[in-house]
């Protein structure tokens, strides 16, 4: 017979599904609060900090692309028990659009990128493409890149809200298998 212990550490997603979760979150927060200051930069700086956000924005997007890697190779956990088949296949699809999302919308911001004419300043070199600018391409497509920036800020929120009503009115330890396994042990020592 296993002990709770043991069931949790098999209910625990791993170390390295984890990182890639918490990593991605984070670029997603730096991408999307650069995109949505895009408007109020000072115009001596909008240069910088658009080909930072595009920067970050390949780096989600190559990210994204280990993260499909790793869970080609590593099994996630079963799935909670007590989750109703409604709840979980709700959950599969909402983490399928945000999967989606998460790998057309640095697509289409990269075709708006080029086509707005600029280049990937790396810092000690660039990758231009040549390519002049072109507002019949690049503004429907900055246009789509922002609605679908949109469209995974909503998904995150549900998913993130999600998680926060599994923690603090559920109470059935759903956010605990995601969450790095030192800060567990914290948080139940302070409880």
């Amino acid at each position: 017979m296993k002990s709770a212990q043991d069931s949790q550490a098999l209910s625990r997603y791993g170390s390295g599904a984890i990182g890639f979760h918490w990593f991605m979150f984070v670029l997603v927060v730096c991408v999307g609060v650069l995109g949505l200051l895009h408007d109020s930069w000072p115009k001596q700086t909008q240069r910088f900090w658009i080909n930072i956000h595009a920067l970050l924005g390949l780096l989600l997007w190559f990210t994204l692309m280990a993260r499909f890697w790793w869970r080609r190779r590593h099994r996630p956990p079963p799935a909670m028990e007590g989750m109703g088949k409604f709840w979980r296949r709700t959950a599969a699809v909402v983490h399928f659009c945000l999967y989606a999302l998460l790998f057309v919308t640095p697509i289409v911001g990269i075709i708006t990128f080029v086509y707005h004419g600029r280049a990937f300043d790396f810092g000690i070199f660039k990758v231009d493409f040549g390519i002049k600018s072109n507002r019949a391409i690049f503004h429907p497509t900055e246009d789509l890149h922002q609605y679908l920036a949109y469209a995974i800020f909503a998904l995150a929120g549900i998913h993130a809200l999600t998680a926060l009503w599994h923690q603090f009115i559920l109470r059935d330890g759903l956010l605990e298998r995601m969450w790095p396994a030192r800060g567990i042990r914290q948080s139940r020592g302070a409880a």
